[in-house]
């Protein structure tokens, strides 16, 4: 009796599924891309220009007029850049400078007008994109102290952007109560 040959589609199904399974970091990785990271850049730190002037901005510094919670909530978008400095393994050393460079920029950033020019200055986005692009030649291996070092990193970054928000809470709690 002739052998039969496997069937096309299923003769590789397993080394497909286990390739799928270990390959899941490629799922979302358009969004940790060069390109798409420096869009992101440009659109939080530049993408807009004072007529007559050099002096650019982007929707970070409009986010940012939003008193309190905007400071926050442009801080949230701008971790995407440190996230895929974590996943591309950037060093830690670079990993506190970019947090620093956010903390830094939300912390001022809550202060009414001149935290807001503060953030057109700073652009704590273009110099954690320059960071990036800097360190990608020192490539490390993700091991459990990177896990924790994120967890611990999130959690600082955490308490960074509710400090702005339970100051706001504290003060119309204040004002609101004689």
């Amino acid at each position: 009796m002739p052998q039969r040959e496997p069937d096309a589609p299923y003769a590789n199904a397993a080394p497909q599924q286990s390739a799928a399974a270990s390959d899941r970091w490629n799922r979302g990785a358009w969004i940790f891309r060069d390109e798409t990271l420096r869009k992101l850049e440009i659109l939080l730190d530049e993408a807009f220009r004072v007529p007559g002037t050099q002096v650019r901005f982007g929707l970070d510094a409009i986010i940012g007029l939003v008193p309190g919670v905007g400071d926050v909530l442009a801080g949230l978008a701008s971790l995407v850049i440190p996230l895929a400095a974590w996943i591309r393994g950037v060093p830690y050393v670079t990993l506190v400078r970019m947090a620093a460079n956010l903390a830094i920029g939300v912390l001022v950033g809550t202060i009414p007008i001149l935290g807001d020019a503060f953030d057109i200055a700073w652009k704590a986005n273009r110099r954690n994109y320059r960071l990036l692009t800097r360190h990608l030649g020192e490539p490390r291996r993700h091991t459990w102290r990177d896990w924790a070092f994120l967890l611990i990193l999130a959690a600082v970054l955490g308490l960074v952007f509710a400090i702005p928000v339970v100051l706001i809470v504290w003060l119309m709690m204040w004002l609101l109560h004689p």
